[in-house]
């Protein structure tokens, strides 16, 4: 009968660890185990990050390409023909459209991030359109119908 206080592993699932550097008696004496001489040989080794036994790393062999550039800025776009919809969609109410009202009712993700109006499509209402950037033709086509265009500062 198996009692708690009776328990062992099974056998040949446990092993001794190799006790190294303890003298030859433990197999393991010498060198142990290390090789002999060279850096991997001593204590206090550290193999550096991206050392490759002294062949020229992949790090320095592949050649660095691309830029970043940290000034750009990125703007969300918005088409006249998008405009347009939520206009039929009777989702645009106001005269004044700007980033806040943009953002409120879906026509921009972002609230942070400055908008550019493109001019592809047609609009059909006049509005006062604020934005960070037009395009010259969403400029012409929104002035053409009788509306305006401010640079939202």
């Amino acid at each position: 009968m198996k009692h708690i206080g009776n328990l062992h592993p099974a056998p040949g699932s446990k092993h001794k660890d190799k006790r190294i550097g303890r003298g030859p008696g433990s197999g393991h004496g010498g060198s142990a185990t290390r090789g002999t001489k060279g850096h991997q040989s001593r204590s206090g080794y550290h193999r550096k990050l991206a050392f490759e036994g002294g062949q020229m790393p992949l790090i320095r062999r592949v050649p660095k390409f691309g830029f970043n550039n940290k000034f750009r800025v990125e703007y969300q776009i918005v088409n006249l023909e998008k405009v347009q919809e939520f206009i039929d969609k009777g989702k645009i109410q106001t005269e004044e459209l700007d980033p806040e009202t943009m953002y409120k009712i879906g026509l921009v993700s972002k609230k942070d991030k400055p908008i550019k109006i493109l001019g592809e499509g047609r609009i059909s209402k006049p509005l006062t359109i604020k934005a960070h950037k037009f395009s010259k033709s969403a400029i012409e086509r929104i002035e053409s119908v009788g509306g305006k265009v401010a640079i939202y500062e």
